[in-house]
């Protein structure tokens, strides 16, 4: 075996590890569109549901000490007679639902 050779080999090796180490590291996010889908289905399971939106770019989120990248969104629907309305903060790489809140709860004008 040459020098030429094992160089060659040895530099080939270095550089296929470090693309793995990068690809591996990398933050690679679940689309928005997949998030926004998997909350109206867990909605859809209480009732019909009159709209949704989310915004496209992940955001930075704190929760001491952990800092995270989310989605932001929001589902509207009619229960009993009244229109409810409620944000969702998702994780963009797991898709996981950190949180559901609640933002109006009316009657509904007839």
């Amino acid at each position: 075996m040459n020098w030429k050779s094992l160089l060659i080999g040895t530099i080939a090796g270095f550089a296929g590890g470090y693309l793995v180490k990068e690809l591996s590291t990398s933050s690679s996010y679940v689309s928005s569109e997949a998030v926004l889908e998997k909350v109206k289905k867990a909605f859809r399971e209480k009732g019909p549901i009159d709209g949704s939106w989310i915004h496209m770019e992940p955001e930075d989120y704190v929760i001491d000490p952990v800092h995270t990248k989310v989605y932001r969104g929001g589902i509207m629907r009619q229960r009993n007679s009244q229109n409810e309305q409620f944000e969702f903060i998702a994780d963009a790489k797991t898709g996981s639902i950190l949180r559901i809140d609640t933002v109006t709860k009316e009657l509904q004008t007839v």
